[in-house]
């Protein structure tokens, strides 16, 4: 019988993470032939020869033709140390896990996002749109600010309950504390709201949004007797806010005392309410914003209604029903003044969604649109007549609350960087 004796060769060895076993470079050819199968053969490789420097006789191991297999192909990562150009049915084969590129996430998650984006925008402006739209109307046949406004906290309020109950929204841990620090805001809440409905009964809603966008020159005089201060370009911005509202007043067709003070008084209600709020409510950063305003409807409900009763409660039946002779059907009515307040609180809630998506110099700017797009919508509906210096004025006024909103969103940076 002829035999074949072999003369061993000096082997060199790659040690891979924890395996330690040398990698026989003497027999090429029994390499390759051991990782036929990673090519698509079938063959097994013959048991008489040694695997991995192993003494010829040890029986042949699957388990072990695939852990070869998988060093093999995953020394340094890669085949052989270089990028793969294993199909990708390959490396599944070889149990080599393929990762989602971080890239690709992103790319993935961006339309979504500008997606939800536009549809809490969208929301936002349209549910403001309806608001002021239907507040009027109920508003022109019904004209009791109080009981109305009243009605609108109460709807939100429930709303609120509904959602903490059904576990759509989680609901806030209340102590006694966060009543007790919540009083101020919701009492300042309270009357700013109740200013505005005030302000929408006696004119238009286009005047009252123009006046209304003077509230940044409030925050700034009001803030700067508490010991703020400001830059000389937040104080340049306000002047044209309050030239462009004094250009707006005189020219109103619908100009009167009482929605102008109305108006101005809400500026002053709910600057307070921002102010007392980052004082009071420091400890309680815990609580999401639509929770936060969840609260302060209900608090504020409770401030507001006692009011009303003593303000106009006795003469909301002679109201109602000369409400119901001028529209005719009591289910038109009733559907304004669900409306009016089923949508103050939608889009309260959309602007705190906005609010957690976007910057507060984007919110900013964006709350300034949504005046235009409100006061433009508003005189379309109601066909008010407008002169060319009302319209005037209320472009320069709304100019400069845009300018303030960059002025102070730049204090805001100068004051992060230093």
């Amino acid at each position: 019988m002829l035999s074949l004796t072999l003369v061993p060769k000096p082997t060199s060895t790659v040690t891979k993470f924890n395996h330690s076993r040398p990698i026989s470079l003497s027999k090429p050819q029994s390499l390759l032939h051991q990782h036929l199968p990673l090519l698509g053969s079938t063959s097994k490789p013959s048991r008489s020869r040694s695997i991995h420097g192993i003494s010829n006789g040890i029986p042949w191991n699957p388990t072990s033709t695939s852990l070869l297999k998988l060093d093999f192909i995953r020394i340094h990562g890669t085949p052989c140390g270089f990028p793969s150009q294993i199909p990708r049915s390959a490396a599944a084969a070889a149990d080599v896990p393929q990762e989602p590129s971080p890239d690709a996430e992103a790319i993935a998650a961006k339309p979504s996002k500008t997606l939800k984006l536009a549809l809490v925008f969208g929301l936002w402006y349209l549910q403001n749109i309806i608001f002021n739209i239907y507040n009027k109307k109920a508003l022109n046949v019904f004209p009791f600010p109080w009981l109305l406004a009243s009605f609108q906290l109460l709807v939100g309020s429930v709303w609120m309950l509904i959602l903490w109950s059904l576990k759509l929204q989680p609901a806030p841990k209340i102590s006694k504390e966060f009543i007790v620090a919540l009083l101020g805001p919701a009492l300042f809440h309270t009357i700013g709201h109740i200013s505005a409905c005030v302000s929408f009964s006696k004119v238009a809603v286009s005047f009252t949004h123009v006046i209304k966008s003077s509230e940044p020159v409030f925050s700034v005089i009001f803030s700067s007797f508490l010991g703020d201060t400001y830059p000389l370009t937040i104080w340049l911005s306000i002047i044209p806010i309050v030239l462009g509202c004094s250009l707006a007043a005189v020219t109103e067709v619908s100009f009167n005392f009482g929605g102008l003070w109305g108006a101005l008084i809400s500026n002053v209600g709910f600057v307070m309410r921002n102010i007392y709020s980052k004082k009071s409510l420091q400890s309680f950063k815990e609580v999401d914003g639509l929770n936060l305003y969840g609260w302060i409807s209900i608090l504020s409900l409770l401030y507001l209604f006692p009011a009303a009763v003593f303000v106009e409660g006795s003469q909301w039946v002679q109201g109602y029903h000369h409400a119901i002779e001028a529209v005719g059907k009591p289910t038109t009515f009733y559907i304004w003044v669900l409306l009016s307040g089923l949508f103050y609180h939608l889009y309260n809630q959309s602007s705190y969604q906005a609010l957690d998506e976007i910057s507060p110099l984007t919110f900013s700017v964006s709350n300034t649109m949504k005046r235009v797009v409100v006061i433009i919508a508003t005189v379309l509906v109601f066909r008010n007549p407008v002169r060319p210096l009302n319209v005037l004025g209320s472009a320069i006024a709304i100019l400069g609350t845009f300018l303030y909103s960059q002025a102070s969103a730049a204090q805001k940076a100068k004051k992060k960087t230093s």
